[in-house]
């Protein structure tokens, strides 16, 4: 899929592709300056193979933005993500916490104080967690 957005855009950066109900595909992609709507039709229109057997939405990261590659928890440390993994470590599958580091092979993911190793082959999804402004209502 990165190839493919790479030959529509080449700032286009592949973050997701997920499944939307039965025949349908939902792809998050992200860009610099943001994703405008123009951006999101151009790749609808350039991915029009992929719409003879699915339905197609195309959608920017919003608050809620994946974490797939090693570079995102870079660009993100310091910010709050939810990490879940694909098997058990210390009892728990769902971490969220604040990225304090992201090396080559993982992160460390301090959470109420506590931080924990993870690798990224471990990992099964994460994504920012949206921040919520000093002083608004919990």
């Amino acid at each position: 899929m990165e190839k493919r957005l790479a030959e529509i855009d080449p700032e286009i950066e592949f973050l997701a592709l997920e499944s939307a109900g039965t025949d349908g595909l939902r792809l998050f992609i992200d860009r610099p300056g943001g994703v405008t709507l123009e951006v999101c039709q151009q790749v609808t229109d350039g991915l029009r193979d992929v719409l003879l057997d699915h339905s197609l939405e195309v959608s920017s990261p919003g608050p809620e933005r994946p974490l797939t590659k090693p570079a995102h928890f870079e660009r993100f440390a310091g910010r709050r993500a939810r990490v879940t993994t694909v098997e058990s470590q210390n009892g728990r599958r769902n971490f969220t916490g604040t990225i304090a580091e992201a090396a080559a092979d993982g992160i460390v993911l301090e959470v109420d104080g506590q931080n924990f190793e993870i690798s990224y082959a471990s990992i099964e999804r994460s994504h920012l967690v949206p921040e919520i402004p000093q002083g608004a209502a919990k």
